[in-house]
C-alpha cells in the first residue's frame, strides 16, 4: 500500500471519528446533566456528563496533577506522535491493518485534544450493561480505539520486500 493511500486511509478516519466524537462531546457538555445517568432501553443504556481525569475506568485519576499531567499528555502525546509515524511508514501493514492502526490513533488523538482543552479530563458520557453487570462511563473515542484494537487482532501483515529473508 502506497504512501499516499496510508495517508487518505489516515486523514479521513481521523477526521470521521474525531469529528463525530468531538460532536458528541460538545452536545453531552451542552445538554447532558452533570453527573447524573439517565437510564434508556430498560436501563441497559445510561446517559449523562461525566468528566473523567484519569484513563479506562478512571484509572490514574487519583495521582497528582503534574504525575497525570506527564503520564496522559507527555507520554499519550510520544506513544500518538509513534504510531501517526508508523502508520505514514509501514509497508507491512495491509488496508485493514492501517484502518485498524487509524481508528486507535484517531480515537487517542480525539481524548488528547480533551485533555489539553479540558484542564486535562475527558468527557464521557455513555454506560451499558445489564444490572449490575456494567461497562465504565466512555465516549465515541474509546468506541474507536476499542474497535481499532479488536480489528488489529485479526489484521495481518504482509512481508516486507525489504527485509531479505522474508
Amino acid at each position: 500500500m502506497s504512501m499516499i493511500k496510508r495517508l487518505i486511509l489516515l486523514v479521513t478516519i481521523t477526521i470521521a471519528s474525531v469529528g463525530i466524537d468531538q460532536g458528541t462531546k460538545l452536545f453531552a457538555a451542552e445538554n447532558l446533566p452533570k453527573y447524573e445517568m439517565t437510564s434508556y432501553l430498560a436501563d441497559t443504556l445510561r446517559i449523562g456528563y461525566v468528566e473523567n481525569t484519569g484513563a479506562f475506568l478512571g484509572l490514574g485519576s487519583d495521582l497528582p496533577d503534574s504525575v497525570r499531567f506527564w503520564i496522559f499528555v507527555g507520554a499519550v502525546g510520544v506513544i500518538l506522535l509513534a504510531l501517526l509515524i508508523y502508520i505514514i511508514r509501514t509497508t507491512t501493514q495491509t488496508a485493514f491493518g492501517v484502518c485498524a492502526l487509524s481508528l486507535i490513533f484517531s480515537g487517542g488523538i480525539s481524548n488528547f485534544y480533551d485533555r489539553a482543552m479540558n484542564n486535562g479530563a475527558v468527557i464521557d458520557f455513555l454506560n451499558i450493561g445489564v444490572g449490575t453487570f456494567r461497562t465504565g462511563i466512555f465516549n465515541v473515542a474509546d468506541m474507536a480505539i476499542m474497535l481499532g484494537v479488536f480489528l488489529l487482532l485479526f489484521a495481518k501483515e504482509k512481508k516486507d520486500p525489504q527485509v531479505k529473508g522474508a
